[in-house]
């Protein structure tokens, strides 16, 4: 009896570690730009992260958790229960554009997007922060106001940023859906490139394990 009780013990121990060893997670907190609106969600930027991670060899999940029409203030309501559930590596925040489109002001935005880095910084995430530009025809004061939230935000709170991660694609109609809001299919790769820039060099820093990318 007393064998049996000490295999059983040993064999909890050899096995909890592979419990424990999970691939870290990528979460992206965005809305619809993030969310694939309008193509199929398999040709979105998110999606073609977890696929160039696997070619990669590298064993993260990515999960999307993006929401189309969300905006800042939504985004941190329910980031503690995301961050509960996922519990992330690496945490992508992506929103604002629709706090920028209502008009609402910069300064809410900042607030929030302040917020969710710290809710993210306290879960033991890296941070990746997603900047985003206004269409000309709300004005250039209000325009580079808003995305100086960006600018301003990183540098005060340390995390990466890509300034502007619809950069080459947002000022080309043909990469955009018909709306000229939303970035069509071929506008994915070129969005992925731009968070990649500034994602790859997070990855060095979180312990992962390769997997066989085929």
């Amino acid at each position: 009896m007393r064998t049996f009780a000490c295999i059983a013990i040993f064999l909890l121990v050899v096995s909890f570690p592979l419990c424990a060893s999970a691939a870290p997670k990528i979460v992206v907190v965005g809305d619809s730009l993030s969310a694939a609106y309008g193509i199929e969600k398999q040709r979105g930027w998110v999606a073609l992260l977890q696929q160039r991670l696997r070619r990669q060899g590298l064993d993260y999940e990515v999960v999307n958790a993006s929401i189309t029409g969300d905006t800042t203030r939504g985004g941190l309501s329910r980031l503690p229960a995301t961050l509960e559930r996922e519990r992330p590596a690496v945490l992508i925040i992506a929103l604002g554009g629709n706090d920028g489109l209502r008009g609402l002001a910069p300064e809410q935005t900042l607030s929030n997007l302040r917020g969710m880095i710290e809710e993210g910084r306290d879960a033991g995430a890296s941070i990746l922060l997603l900047g985003v530009r206004l269409p000309m025809n709300y004005g250039r004061a209000f325009g580079e106001k808003f995305h100086r939230v960006y600018l301003e935000l990183a540098r005060e709170e340390q995390v990466a940023l890509v300034p502007f991660f619809l950069e080459g694609v947002a000022e080309t109609r043909e990469l955009m859906q018909p709306d000229g809001i939303h970035p069509g299919v071929a506008a994915q790769p070129r969005i992925l490139d731009n968070v990649w820039s500034a994602l790859e060099p997070l990855l060095q820093t979180v312990p992962v394990g390769k997997v066989d990318s085929g």
